[in-house]
């Protein structure tokens, strides 16, 4: 048999897994950011439906190899954890710790899968394009919505004015998804990921999603911003020779460009974004009746990891675990922990903490193994995804974006394209 009318039908195959890939990143950002339990439900099930094909692909192809495992195996331990927590009543909610694991395991699975399909250069390029459209289309949406709403419903019924921005039910998640795009359009440029006279392209595309996450009025999304541009001047001045290497020159392009920064987003950002900056104050010094300052809610979060230090009250049951030690009038339990690294540590003890850690440390190990090597669009996409990674670090250390399945894909997708190892083929079939 000819080895080519053998192998068209697996290339086929994995093209069709691929642009599946795509189609799941681009219609999770759609329905206010997979928020709701049975677009989250219908997510798992469709990654779990892509897996058993690929399965089939694999075990055809005698393909076994599996890419990124480092990385896979601590999300694995973090689902296994879950699961094992829903035994004896270790989880303030069994059932919601479960669901928990099940969506942890499908986006391990969406995960693998992108190592697996789409490690090549050009599939790497259709990603980043992928997460840069859809964030200007998010933030166009967003601000056409802010500007002429008037009514609850704006394509999607669950919209109302003044509440949230673009898609997302919350202006905060909104950012998440601004900042990672904004990340990584601008590591592209710094870098030299494009040619010259293709920069202002980049430029236009980012625009938008630079207004729209100024007008989102979220003072995370802002810190953010700014860590990416600080980080982004600290890669410059390293990574590009024709730069002057002087301390005062460093010093003097970095004063810039943040001051420059800061005066174009309060300036497009307006008397609401300086008034939502001057009520920082209250999250952190302010005692309410209501308990619902960031201080107060994490004071009772750390008491509740103080009583669960081990195994924490379930991933996924934090809602109902806190309810506890939260010493306020009842009117506001909070559902969250508005810091992810706290959350991780009440819900998931010391243990899951640990696991946290533990995949920290493996994505900087092969982002330190990877990040140099291949043609100069790999290195800068690299750069920028590097940038977007390092927004929502620090975006998370006050908000929890990253429990929305569309942020958490396109963080993954982030994941990837900083640790993966390119391929020179589309696919590496094995002859039979």
């Amino acid at each position: 048999m000819n080895p080519k009318v053998f192998f068209a039908p697996l290339r086929l195959c994995g093209k069709i897994i691929f642009g599946a890939l795509v189609v799941l990143v681009v219609a999770t950002a759609i329905p206010y950011g997979t928020v709701e339990p049975w677009w989250k439900a219908a997510f798992v099930c469709a990654v779990f439906a892509i897996c058993m094909v690929a399965i089939v692909e694999r075990l055809i192809s005698g393909d076994d190899r599996i890419e990124g495992v480092p990385i896979l195996l601590p999300m694995l331990a973090l689902s296994a954890l879950a699961f094992a927590q829903t035994w004896n009543a270790i989880s303030a909610d069994p059932l919601q710790t479960r669901f928990f694991a099940l969506q942890l395991l499908a986006l391990t699975a969406f995960l693998a899968l992108l190592y697996c399909y789409a490690s090549t250069e050009r599939r790497v390029r259709i990603l980043v394009y992928t997460v840069l459209g859809i964030a200007v289309a998010s933030a166009i949406f967003g601000i056409l919505r802010q500007t002429t709403q008037h009514q609850t419903g704006f394509i999607l019924p669950l919209l109302t004015p003044n509440q949230g921005f673009g898609q997302f039910i919350n202006k905060n998640h909104f950012a998440y998804l601004m900042e990672m795009a904004f990340g990584l359009g601008l590591g592209i440029i710094i870098a030299g990921g494009v040619k010259r006279d293709r920069v202002m392209l980049y430029v236009a595309l980012l625009l938008p999603i630079w207004t729209a996450l100024v007008l989102a009025n979220s003072r995370g999304g802002i810190l953010a911003m700014l860590t990416e541009i600080l980080f982004a001047a600290l890669l410059l001045l390293s990574i590009r020779a024709d730069v002057p290497r002087s301390i005062a020159l460093r010093v003097a392009l970095l004063v810039i460009l943040i001051v420059g920064v800061l005066v174009s987003t309060l300036w497009v950002g307006g008397e609401r974004l300086a008034s939502n900056f001057a009520a920082t104050n209250a999250e952190f010094d302010v005692q309410t009746r209501e308990g619902a300052s960031r201080k107060e809610i994490w004071r009772a979060t750390l008491t509740m990891f103080a009583a669960h230090p081990f195994l924490g009250v379930g991933l996924g049951g934090y809602w109902i675990g806190i309810t506890a030690y939260h010493n306020a009038s009842g009117v506001l339990t909070p559902q969250e922990a508005h810091n992810d690294y706290l959350e991780l540590l009440s819900s998931g003890g010391l243990i899951g903490f640990a696991i946290g850690v533990w995949f920290a440390v493996m994505v900087i190990r092969a982002v330190r193994k990877n990040f140099s090597r291949h043609t100069d669009f790999i290195r800068a996409a690299r750069v920028g995804a590097l940038l977007g990674i390092a927004g929502v670090a620090a975006h998370s250390l006050v908000d929890f974006g990253l429990h929305m399945i569309a942020n958490a894909v396109v963080f993954l997708t982030l994941i990837m394209i900083v640790t993966t190892k390119i391929k020179i083929v589309d696919l590496n079939i094995k002859a039979p």
